[in-house]
């Protein structure tokens, strides 16, 4: 993954194109993401390293992209990411080591301002 803003523009065109033809299974999934990603006995930051963690684990660079973004919006710091990250890697091993990292340098992305973003949109 080179750049997660890229690559979640690209998914998120493919995106709308499938949900023109299913609308009733992405509004549920919409739903579903939002009933279990708020705020709850697990914040919703915490709850977006879990979702990190297992994006690792499924190795989906969309996950990842989606879920570090995740996190940097709900301010999990770069020591919160990557503890959860050290998890993946040590659930996982070898495979682990490859998307961890990668993981690590999307939230990284994610949680710096973009020089080329409209204010706000970093």
């Amino acid at each position: 993954m080179h750049d997660a803003h890229e690559l979640l523009a690209d998914l998120n065109a493919s995106g709308r194109e499938l949900r023109a033809h299913i609308p009733e299974v992405y509004s549920g999934y919409v739903r579903m993401s939002s009933g279990a990603m708020g705020d709850g006995a697990l914040s919703a930051a915490m709850k977006e390293l879990i979702a990190l963690a297992i994006a690792v684990t499924r190795e989906c660079d969309g996950c990842v992209a989606s879920h570090a973004r995740g996190a940097a919006r709900k301010g999990a710091t770069e020591q919160e990411v990557a503890e959860a990250l050290g998890v993946a890697i040590m659930m996982n091993g070898g495979p682990g080591t490859v998307w961890g990292p990668r993981a690590f340098d999307a939230f990284r992305e994610f949680a710096a301002p973009r020089q080329d973003a409209p204010p706000g949109q970093g």
